[in-house]
This record gives structure tokens, sequence and C-alpha cells, in this order.
């Protein structure tokens, strides 16, 4: 645990996935103290909020919020509009219909304005770069981009109480790597959901690019994959 990280508080972006349930437990492993926000844009795979609530609860989080943001009402993805989500595609450099326009910018929008009211300097999100969709978001030059945009647009910059920083511990990393960081932290990896499209219950589809992604990791790292699918 770094000394200098210790008591430090951080915003904690968590949507109750793999990537973000992970993050959360580096962010606690640095000794900070964890602001968890969640956001309810309209994603047609909303359960994951009820798994975030988990994740906060389980990760001794000092405290957890859920924003609601209709991205449904621009949609243009499948996950806020009424498309199909891919399933069984190849993955390739294209942009899949899975991406939400603009959502890591508004995301990420909102808990700069979270930290601002609880005095954190600290943004932590669970991009990854590397086993990914293809997210233009999810980029280290968009992760770049958006801490200088943080140093210049908030009251407590301006007043020189401090500089953001945006951690992204993961965006180097493979999901085999990450899934093996986090279970070495303790994430409870049967408590987060990574699918796009599961049904009613929770179960995921298994074959959207999240599933694959998901499954391929636990494969590769050895692990056993505690993800509840969907029965054939």
């Amino acid at each position: 645990m770094s000394n200098e990280s210790t008591n430090r508080k951080a915003v904690v972006l968590l949507s109750g996935g793999l990537d973000s349930a992970t993050t959360l437990a580096v962010a606690r492993r640095d000794g900070f103290a964890c602001y968890c926000l969640s956001i309810d844009y309209g994603q047609r795979h909303r359960v994951e909020l009820e798994l975030a609530m988990k994740q906060a609860n389980q990760q001794g989080s000092i405290e957890h919020r859920i924003v609601s943001v209709e991205l449904r009402a621009i949609g243009g993805s499948a996950l806020t509009a009424d498309m199909a989500v891919p399933k069984g595609r190849t993955i390739d450099a294209q942009i899949p219909i899975t991406y939400v326009p603009a959502r890591n910018t508004v995301l990420l929008a909102i808990c700069l304005g979270y930290a601002e009211v609880v005095g954190a300097f600290d943004l932590f999100i669970g991009a990854n770069a590397v086993d990914y969709s293809g997210y233009p978001d999810c980029r280290p030059a968009f992760l770049n981009a958006f801490e200088a945009l943080a140093n210049v647009a908030t009251k407590a910059t301006v007043e020189g109480r401090g500089r953001f920083q945006l951690h992204a511990p993961l965006v180097r990393l493979s999901k085999a790597e990450i899934i093996k960081l986090g279970a070495a932290l303790g994430v409870d990896y049967s408590e987060t959901l990574s699918c796009y499209d599961p049904d009613a219950s929770g179960a995921a589809c298994g074959r959207c690019d999240s599933c694959v992604l998901r499954r391929k990791g636990f494969i590769d790292a050895g692990i056993e994959d505690p993800t509840r699918y969907q029965s054939k």
C-alpha cells in the first residue's frame, strides 16, 4: 500500500463489470478511500447496476451513488436503442454498434463533478485498450485528453487546490492479466456482469463481444469462469 495514497479520496467509475470491479480493487490496494459512481444511462444490461452496488459494498467503498443520465434519448448504439446486439462475430478493428456515442466523455464528466463535491482529485476508470471491442474512448489518447480537460474545467483547479489525475490501471493489460490481478486482490467475479444482452435473470448470453472476451480471459488465465451463462 502506497503511503502517498493512504486516505486520499478517489472517485471510481463502477459499472458492475469485470474491469471496473478490478479497478476498484486496485484503487483500494493503493490506499485510496473510494467513492464509487455508477451511471444508469438507459443501457439494456441495467442489471449490472445491482452488481455494482454489491461490488461497492464488498470492497469497502465509502459511498456508492447511482446517477441517471438518459442516453437512450439520443440512441445510436445497440446498448441504448432498438438494435440487435451482435453475437458470434469476429472481433476486428471496426468500431461495433455496441459503441455508445461519447459515453466515457459523459460518464467521466459526471465523475469529475462528483470528485469536486467530495474533495477528490483522483479518478479511476476500468478502460482497456488491449482486449476490448475497439471503442475510441478507451484509448490512452482519450484518457490523456480528458485529464487535461479536467485540469482547466473545474473550480478546484482554478483555485489551485489540486490537480486531477485520471487513473486507468488496466489500460495496457490483457483480459487474462486483468483477471489474474483481480483474483489476487480477492475480487468476486461471480458478482460481476460483462454481457451486453443478459436475460431477465441476469444470465450472460455467452456470444456477444464482451462475453467472448471475458470467457477467453478466464481460459487464458487458467482460472475457472464463475459466470452464469444462459442455457443453450
